[in-house]
C-alpha cells in the first residue's frame, strides 16, 4: 500500500465518516507502522503520504487530538512525528536533520524524508481498493445516527452529602463497620427488592 493507494481510500472514507457522524472533536491516532521499511508493517507509505492524512483531517476545521502509536523502526517514527508536528503547527521545516547526539541513527541519508524503499510490491488493484472504499461508505449508511453520549447537568442534590462532622475524628479509634457502609453505598445509588433493576 503506497501513498496514492492509501489516499484513494482514506480521503473518501474520512469524508463520509465526518459527514455522517459530524463529530465535535476528532482523536487521530497516527501509528507509524505503515511507513516503508518498518520492521513489522507491510505498507510502503512515505512521511509525506502519512502527513497528508493529518493535513486532510485538519481541513474539516474541528479540534483534533493527535496521538502517536505503532511504528517499529525508531528512526522512521522520529521522522514521521517530527514531520507531522510541523504539519500540525503549519510550519515548513528543513529536510536536513540538525546535528544532535542522535544524528548517527539517521544514516546514511541524514534527512527528514529519506527515499522510500519499497519493502514489498503493492498488490492492491484499483478495482479492489474501489470495492473496499465503496463497501465501507455503504456500511456507514446502515448506522442510523451519529453515536454519542448524552451530556447533561447533574443537579446538586443528586448525591446526599455526607453530613458527618469529621473534626471530632479520633484517628486511633475505629468506627462501626455499618456506619462506614452507609457512606460508601448511598441510598439513592443501590436498591434492594422491587426497585432493583438489574
Amino acid at each position: 500500500m503506497d501513498d496514492v493507494s492509501y489516499r484513494s481510500i482514506y480521503q473518501p472514507v474520512i469524508k463520509a465518516i465526518m459527514d455522517h457522524y459530524r463529530p465535535n472533536v476528532v482523536v487521530l491516532q497516527c501509528g507509524a507502522d505503515c511507513l516503508a521499511a518498518d520492521r513489522l508493517g507491510c505498507f510502503n507509505m512515505s512521511n509525506y503520504g502519512h502527513g497528508d492524512c493529518v493535513r486532510y483531517m485538519l481541513e474539516f476545521d474541528v479540534p483534533v487530538l493527535v496521538l502517536g502509536g505503532g511504528g517499529y523502526t525508531m528512526r522512521n517514527v522520529a521522522r514521521c512525528w517530527t514531520y507531522e508536528t510541523s504539519v500540525l503547527v503549519g510550519e515548513e521545516i528543513s529536510n536536513d536533520l540538525p546535528q544532535t547526539e542522535y544524528y548517527s541513527y539517521f544514516s546514511p541519508d541524514f534527512t527528514l524524508h529519506p527515499e522510500t524503499v519499497c519493502k514489498m510490491d503493492n498488490q492492491n488493484s484499483k478495482q479492489y481498493l474501489d470495492d473496499i472504499r465503496r463497501m465501507t461508505v455503504e456500511n456507514l449508511k446502515s448506522v442510523a445516527s451519529a453515536p454519542s453520549v448524552q451530556m447533561q447537568h447533574v443537579p446538586p442534590d443528586f448525591m446526599k452529602e455526607d453530613k458527618r462532622d469529621w473534626s471530632d475524628d479520633k484517628p486511633d479509634e475505629r468506627e462501626d463497620f455499618s456506619e462506614s457502609l452507609k457512606r460508601v453505598e448511598m441510598d439513592n445509588e443501590y436498591y434492594d427488592g422491587d426497585k432493583d433493576q438489574d
